[in-house]
């Protein structure tokens, strides 16, 4: 019984901060044009961390897309700028992105 509590609490500790980061995206209105595993108005996170896999400043640069927006790297349709994301929630959801 020990042994599985442990394990319980292993399992919720790992996904906490994922879940959190999903959150974050949800509460700033990201999921809206954006899915965790399908395109929709844009790419999938999962899309976008592939892109991005092995960059080493692919956190910076799409936690500057998030908040100032883009466009011409996936298509015609921009991204739009999001000032209501800060500086700070805009790198952990790039960051939670890049780990999809």
């Amino acid at each position: 019984m020990k042994r599985a509590l442990l394990i319980m609490a292993a399992i919720t500790t790992l996904a906490a901060p994922a879940m959190a980061d999903e959150a974050l995206a949800k509460s700033k209105n990201c999921m809206a044009c954006h899915a965790v595993d399908k395109k929709l108005v844009g790419p999938s996170y999962k899309d976008v961390a592939k892109k991005y896999a092995g960059d080493a400043k692919a956190v910076d640069a799409l936690a500057a897309k998030i908040v100032k927006g883009g466009s011409g790297v996936w298509g015609a349709i921009p991204m739009p700028a999001n000032p209501q994301v800060n500086e700070a929630d805009a790198k952990k959801l790039a960051a939670w992105i890049m780990t999809q």
